[in-house]
């Protein structure tokens, strides 16, 4: 299977997944009435929790791609699971402080995503 298909599948599965279980939780109880982590309002916690790490894996594809190192796109995904939007903001600092002065946004894409 080509690198697109399998992105197309990753990204089919996750926007599925997230569709099903906001229906999930809408059905157990209304967004607007969400009022914490515990008991009646676990519906909403669960696809709140669901929806960041669905988001994690999305930046983290991003770095799959402008890594080469093996270790460097396994200490990143680590990061990024246990630190989140901190890691992912620490990630593309590290990466805009490495981009020459003059060089255009544009070549913090991977050539192969350009």
């Amino acid at each position: 299977m080509s690198s697109r298909t399998n992105l197309r599948l990753l990204f089919c599965a996750i926007l599925l997944g997230m569709l099903t279980l906001t229906v999930w939780a809408s059905v157990h109880q209304p967004v607007w009435q969400w009022g914490g982590l515990h008991g009646p309002d676990a519906p909403w916690t669960l696809a709140t929790l669901a929806d960041a790490y669905a988001g994690f894996l999305t930046f983290y594809v991003f770095v799959l791609a402008r890594e080469r190192l093996f270790l460097a796109r396994v200490g990143w995904l680590l990061a990024i699971l246990l630190l989140g939007n901190m890691a992912m903001s620490a990630y593309m600092l590290i990466a805009l402080w490495r981009l020459p002065q003059d060089a255009p946004l544009s070549d913090l894409l991977p050539r192969s995503l350009s």
